[in-house]
């Protein structure tokens, strides 16, 4: 058979590494072979290179800042070997909490994506669960709350009361409802109490959010799920002490998962200190120990995804903090770094398979959210790979990056490992050095409620 397009190279499949061809049509994986030699009308040999199905990052903001949206983003997400991500529903100026938000948004995505694009709901502070079904219907792939007050009407704290009604009313439709777990309470009276007695130096933000004030948060939706059957995700887990107690809920029958964001890996608490609002996130970072025990738990799988929690904030919002670091919005932007900055980590320096790599950087994303036909190079799925040499080297710097690098706490770190080129449906989307597509070439994904 003569396939539309051929791709070979080392190909990172569910357990193993092997060298191979993937014959493409349609913008589908036709079929992936290792002993027979594939025709195709375009051919393209990768060598030594991997290739990996591409990255699957559930948790990004597109638009807590005005100032970017779906074009820019998803830019940036093509040039990190990000294939899909889900966005997240805390827009400006409104939540998307309803379907006339919802399909409004869904005409920016396919008008300005460049990669494909899930999309994240939510519900009002109170009286929002009539909403959940007819989001789910418009398409939404999941749905985000949270235990934290950042805003009552577009990030607002969701009451133990809706948050069971809302629980009840998902746990028959398979979609997942996920929350941001920290105790509104304990933080806000700490904060303030900071704040009144002049504490302001950048330690001051973990020290106003200790471990027990996510853990204690995760422990009460755990067990709301628990009784109501709810499929429940818990966002940027960032202490190994909620990872155990998740782990233990699940042994017990819980459908739960666990989700942790790059910077908890990468970082620790002497990164706030130095770099203070480029490295603030919400939750804080913490000690170097409890940076270990996240790998620990990485290595035991018992972390079932890694995201970026990506927002790109004007350097002028994140200067606020110098000084005052209850100034400094919260969250690092991540879609252009976070594959070559996990891949360097894990693959490069600390032994885990390009297999693992994938499993965590997107087979599991979207074998969790129902991300159809796509976190894995198999026959039927989506021809969406990211293509890396595991021996590049390079160096973290200002000219090879669209980020703004001083948004990003990881200034000249050198890094073994960079996406050489970006595919998505059969198509290079970028190519190692420019992006490739227009405006409009990235999809929108439905939810698996819309199937």
């Amino acid at each position: 058979m003569n396939y539309e397009q051929v791709i070979k190279g080392n190909l990172v499949l569910e357990n193993d590494v092997v060298k191979g061809s993937i014959g493409i049509s349609d913008g589908r994986v036709d079929r992936v072979s290792t002993d027979v030699k594939l025709e195709g009308d375009a051919v393209k040999d990768f060598g030594e290179k991997l290739i990996f199905p591409g990255a699957i990052d559930v948790h990004v903001h597109c638009f807590s800042n005005p100032d970017e949206g779906f074009e820019k983003t998803t830019y940036l997400s093509a040039k990190g070997g990000v294939t899909t991500f889900l966005d997240m529903p805390y827009d400006l100026p409104n939540p998307v909490n309803n379907t006339d938000i919802f399909k409004q948004k869904v005409v920016e995505l396919e008008k300005e994506a460049v990669v494909d694009v899930g999309l994240w709901g939510t519900i009002s502070k109170k009286k929002g669960t009539p909403d959940l079904k007819p989001l789910i219907e418009a398409g939404a792939m999941s749905f985000k709350m949270s235990t934290f007050e950042t805003d009552e009407y577009r990030f607002p704290k969701i009451p133990n009361d809706e948050i069971i009604k809302a629980m009840k009313t998902l746990a028959d439709t398979g979609i997942l409802v996920a929350f941001h777990s920290e105790d509104d309470e304990i933080v806000k009276s700490m904060t303030k109490e900071y704040q009144e007695t002049s504490k302001h130096y950048n330690l001051a933000h973990t020290e106003t959010r200790p471990p027990y004030t996510e853990t204690s948060a995760v422990l009460k939706l755990m067990e709301f799920a628990y009784w109501t059957g709810a499929k429940l995700h818990i966002v940027h887990v960032s202490h190994p002490r909620t990872l155990d107690l998740i782990k233990m809920f699940k042994e017990m029958g819980t459908n739960v998962s666990a989700e942790t964001c790059y910077p908890y890996l990468l970082l620790d608490k002497e990164d706030l200190e130095k770099y203070g609002p480029a490295a603030k996130m919400n939750p804080p970072l913490r000690t170097k120990e409890e940076v270990e025990g996240m790998w620990r738990h990485l290595k035991e799988g018992n972390i079932d995804l890694i995201s970026s929690d990506h927002i790109r904030w004007n350097a002028a919002d994140k200067e606020r903090g110098h000084g005052n670091i209850f100034k400094a919005p919260s969250g690092l932007p991540g879609l252009e770094v976070i594959v070559p900055l996990m891949f360097d980590a894990m693959v490069s320096r600390r032994d885990f398979s390009p297999s693992a790599f994938a499993k965590v950087m997107s087979t599991n994303a979207a074998e969790r959210f129902g991300v159809a036909h796509k976190g894995r190079i198999e026959e039927g799925y989506d021809a969406d790979f990211v293509v890396i040499d595991p021996e590049k080297e390079w160096q973290m710097s200002a000219d090879m990056l669209d980020t703004d690098i001083s948004l990003l706490p990881f200034r000249d770190r050198r890094i073994k490992g960079k996406v050489m080129e970006t595919i998505i449906r059969g198509r290079t989307v970028f190519d190692g050095q420019e992006v490739m597509v227009e405006s409009g070439y990235g999809k929108f994904i439905k939810g698996s409620g819309t199937v």
